[in-house]
């Protein structure tokens, strides 16, 4: 496990006041705005912003939410520039902070808030799930969470667990995802210690 993972998480403190609940698809627009070479990276990806839930429709942002991307390290210098940019989602507007690079950490325990789903059918779901990882040759026992419809329906899909990773399959894991929808916050993981999150809303 001495060598560099290919890919890495950039994070940036993110100044602003509130966005709305539904906003993947908005950032998602503004980050192409401001790094048009994201769409010709098919494995990057934007991690799900935590934000505070005010009961008014809206999020609020706070001194502990990060705008993290999981991008090729031949990309991090490039995605480090994003530090300083005002991003534009509908009305809202926030302003990206310092750049943060993170390594990759591998864990037995991987968790995904959301991962992509063609259909709620929970064992069609399991079933393409299965034939990705065996696929990436990663052996590992996934425990599905709470099924979703974010962004007005548009995105369906469930917080997945995957346990009983090696350090090797993990960090593959961490590095490839699974399903679609990247940019969207979709198939990407952190790790986890508890099984208690995988229900936890994403």
């Amino acid at each position: 496990m001495d060598a560099q993972a290919e890919m890495i998480d950039v994070a940036f403190a993110l100044e602003g006041e509130t966005l709305p609940y539904e906003h993947r698809y908005a950032l998602a627009e503004a980050l192409q705005r401001a790094l048009p070479w994201l769409e010709s990276e098919p494995r990057a990806g934007v991690h799900r912003l935590n934000l505070v839930r005010s009961g008014s429709g809206a999020e609020l942002i706070s001194r502990r939410t990060r705008l993290m991307l999981r991008v090729p390290r031949s990309r991090a210098d490039d995605t480090c520039a994003l530090a300083g940019a005002r991003l534009e989602l509908g009305a809202d507007r926030v302003r990206a902070g310092r750049a943060q690079p993170r390594e990759l950490l591998p864990h037995g325990t991987l968790y995904a808030g959301l991962v992509a789903a063609d259909s709620p059918d929970e064992a069609a779901f399991l079933e393409r799930i299965q034939g990705e990882l065996d696929a990436m040759g990663v052996r590992a026992q996934p425990v599905c969470g709470r099924w979703q419809a974010a962004e007005a329906g548009r995105l369906l899909g469930c917080s997945l667990m995957l346990t009983g990773l090696d350090p090797v399959q993990s960090l593959r894991l961490l590095q490839q995802g699974l399903g679609r929808h990247r940019r969207l916050g979709c198939g990407l993981f952190v790790p986890h210690r508890s099984a208690a999150a995988v229900g936890t809303p994403a």
